[in-house]
């Protein structure tokens, strides 16, 4: 099968800690138990999952001191192709806690280290290389996450020109402090419905008032394609000719950390083998079902999406909506 190449960009990587605790009490100690440590980050969660669907993926990230160490180990160990960009500032943590108690999860995301000016430039010129000159037209890159302080709150605008001037087609999946920044150049955007909510300014409570907001971005010039993610209710697609509902694959969930990387990294390795769009969202759909079973930023079991992307083909679980002109 002739896969097109993936290239994922992370700007603010994180050492994931996840555990578990009976009870999560204020002022007392928790203890916890069942400790595990992922690579995380939104880039670096997306080449995981891209390279266990096959896809032909490198991830580009910037890290450094000793939990950036950690990180590397950690990414060199999914035997996942990556570039590091080093840096003087040390790489955060994040944690997430599962209260047995009282069924909750709770997670603490640190801000991370401040990059200098010619760390981000380096970013870009890594970002360059590692995109594939001789199919750089066929590439698909992914820029997830949020940007750590000192990165300039237009850099996925840079990142979108880059690749507009080398041919690649961008998928950009970022928090709206980055977003409200970027004005063309993307192919698609994968905004939460919250983060749409807050792109737009307003409460967005219906599916149709969702659509709407997403065909405004697409004809701002902003994006080609939108892909909302609504949690347990799917996730919309609009385009400039198009706008479908997906329902989500109801499963019993272990952990929701990890599953809109998945559904990017499950759209992105659609797209790399050539499959209409529509069908590379239910494939990310499927993805994302599948993170829900595994615990903390581990990788799901390809198998599990294979099976979720059977009952996510079924003609009658999806609708189209009119164009919204």
């Amino acid at each position: 099968m002739n896969r097109s190449p993936i290239v994922t960009l992370t700007m603010n990587p994180a050492l994931d800690v996840t555990a578990d605790a009976d009870e999560v009490r204020p002022t007392e100690k928790v203890r916890c138990r069942a400790v595990r440590y992922d690579a995380g980050g939104g880039g670096i969660n997306v080449a995981r999952f891209a390279g266990a669907l096959g896809g032909d993926v490198v991830a580009v990230f910037a890290a450094g001191g000793s939990t950036g160490e950690r990180l590397v180990d950690l990414v060199y160990e999914s035997r996942t192709p990556y570039t590091l960009v080093p840096l003087g500032g040390a790489t955060r943590e994040s944690f997430t806690v599962n209260d047995h108690a009282g069924d909750q999860q709770y997670r603490f995301v640190l801000p991370g280290p401040t990059l200098t000016s010619a760390e981000c430039a380096l970013c870009l010129d890594k970002l360059r290389e590692a995109i594939p000159p001789a199919v750089a037209s066929t590439c698909y890159v992914v820029a997830s996450g949020s940007l750590p302080p000192g990165v300039p709150p237009d850099f996925y605008q840079s990142v979108a020109d880059l690749c507009r001037e080398v041919g690649a087609r961008l998928i950009l999946d970022t928090s709206v402090d980055a977003l409200t920044h970027v004005t063309s150049g993307v192919y698609l955007l994968k905004p939460s419905v919250r983060e749409l909510r807050e792109c737009v300014g307003r409460p967005l409570d219906t599916q149709a008032e969702q659509l709407l907001a997403a065909h405004e971005l697409i004809d701002r010039g902003l994006t080609e394609a939108v892909v909302v993610s609504l949690g347990p209710h799917g996730a919309i697609l609009a385009t400039a000719t198009d706008s479908r509902h997906f329902p989500a694959i109801p499963v019993h969930a272990v952990s929701g950390v990890g599953a809109g990387d998945a559904m990017v990294a499950g759209i992105a390795v659609g797209l790399s083998r050539g499959w209409a769009l529509g069908d590379a969202v239910r494939y990310g759909i499927a993805a994302a079902a599948a993170k829900l079973l595994t615990p903390g930023t581990s990788v799901f079991a390809p198998a599990d999406v294979d099976r979720f992307a059977e009952l996510a083909a079924d003609p009658c679980d999806d609708m189209s909506f009119s164009q919204i002109g």
